[in-house]
């Protein structure tokens, strides 16, 4: 019995040993096998499954050139071109541009798309397998949220070129502060704080500065705040509102060219170099480079948009009882008459048409139906936030000052802080 009894024990025992060898054993495999490779897509296919080749388009190289080195016949590209060609003119393909050709992994290595990229956001999709037909597709970009400051020593644009910060920064900083900082009679010592979003695609290609979200201005002494809000959420129209929630905007901007020198000013005694003589001036001249987008300094109806020898072309536009405004020597006129604009809209560009010597937009402001200087003018305010819509803002608002407020001035070269790599909402 007791023999009986051990045997069993040991017949259990090793049952178990090998039992537990066996789970070791597999244990031991598993630990061996490869993870799997993980799943990889772009351009809308799965590239795992697929032979995948890359290269850019080389100087002199054309849409055919590019698919006979890649297998295809001279019929082939005939037929893939007349096909694809209402959706993209492959004959514009320009040195540089990344392409990539996908083929299936099977022994035929069947052609199933080629992308070209002629931009880092844009690319066009041409599907090879069963039907041949074309995309035009975007690239998803992500937002990222930066912070920077800094002080003033000689000019803004030059203070963000020495920071490596984009110089369009500056275009929107004096699109914020348009009536609130003449940016030409900045002082030394002014300064600035900015949160601004950056837009990315494939997680690290920067693709360009998307816009501010709020900012500080310091300047002669004087704080400024500027926070971005939604203020009309049916129509998508976002503006900026300081720390009180008073919008920076007025029913007119500063100027009709961004970021231009005042030339010359309203004045009635002023010698005219082209005529060589004394002659009233009745407008303000923004000088600019020829092409420059003028904009509609306030909402309004175009009234007259037309050509004479001494204006040039020219564009009138009419905002209310009180107000009329002209934008004199364009090269080219954008709006016709009768059409409705909004502030801030492309009416023309800068030219040197009618009597001039230099390129530039001759700025001529109407109230009462009297020509004025517009900058002595006590313009109206733009429209005030809804106060349903002030508590909103006000809430909103505080972290975004809170945030401005804890970024500060110093000499480091460390002057931006990586923040979020998300999608943004309208109001940051």
């Amino acid at each position: 019995m007791k023999l009986l009894l051990r045997n069993s024990f040991l017949f259990a025992f090793i049952a178990a040993l090998a039992l537990g060898c066996s789970c070791l054993s597999e244990k031991a495999d598993v630990l061996h096998v490869a993870p799997p490779e993980p799943d990889v897509f772009a351009y809308g296919y799965k590239l795992n499954d697929l032979e995948v080749f890359r290269d850019t388009v080389r100087r002199g190289d054309t849409f055919t050139d590019i698919f006979l080195e890649n297998g295809f016949s001279y019929t082939d590209i005939y037929n893939i071109s007349r096909k694809v060609k209402k959706t993209y003119n492959f004959r514009k393909i320009k040195p540089k541009k990344a392409y990539t050709f996908l083929f299936s992994k099977d022994s035929l290595a069947s052609p199933v798309a080629f992308i070209y990229q002629p931009s880092m956001l844009d690319y066009v999709v041409v599907n090879l397998k069963d039907s041949v037909y074309a995309k035009k597709k975007k690239k998803d970009v992500k937002l990222r949220t930066f912070e920077a400051q800094g002080v003033i020593t000689s000019s803004l644009s030059e203070t963000l070129e020495e920071q490596g910060l984009s110089p369009l920064l500056a275009y929107d900083l004096s699109d914020i502060y348009a009536w609130s900082i003449d940016f030409f009679r900045l002082e030394k010592g002014d300064r600035f704080k900015i949160v601004y979003t950056q837009k990315y695609v494939e997680d690290s290609i920067y693709v360009g500065l998307n816009r501010i979200h709020a900012a500080y201005f310091e300047h002669k002494k004087t704080p400024y705040y500027a926070i971005e809000f939604e203020s009309d959420t049916v129509r998508g129209i976002t503006e900026f509102f300081d720390e009180k929630g008073k919008n920076l905007r007025r029913a007119f901007l500063q100027a009709p060219v961004q970021f231009s020198r005042i030339s010359s000013r309203y004045n009635k005694r002023r010698r005219i170099s082209y005529y060589g003589r004394t002659k009233p001036h009745y407008g303000t001249d923004f000088a600019a480079p020829v092409g420059t987008p003028i904009r509609a300094t306030a909402s309004g109806t175009v009234v007259a948009a037309s050509y004479t020898r001494g204006n040039g072309n020219y564009v009138t536009i009419r905002h209310n009882n009180t107000y009329k405004t002209q934008y004199l020597h364009m090269k080219s006129r954008k709006v016709r008459k009768g059409q409705k604009v909004n502030q801030g809209d492309l009416i023309g560009t800068v030219g040197m048409t009618g009597y001039t010597s230099g390129p530039h937009v001759c700025y001529r402001f109407w109230k009462h139906g009297k020509q004025v200087d517009p900058f002595r003018q006590k313009l109206p305010e733009a429209k005030p936030i809804n106060p349903k819509l002030k508590e909103k803002y006000m809430l909103f608002m505080q972290p975004l000052k809170e945030t401005l407020d804890c970024i500060t001035f110093d000499n480091s070269e460390t002057l931006i802080t990586y923040g979020t790599s998300e999608n943004q909402p309208n109001n940051y």
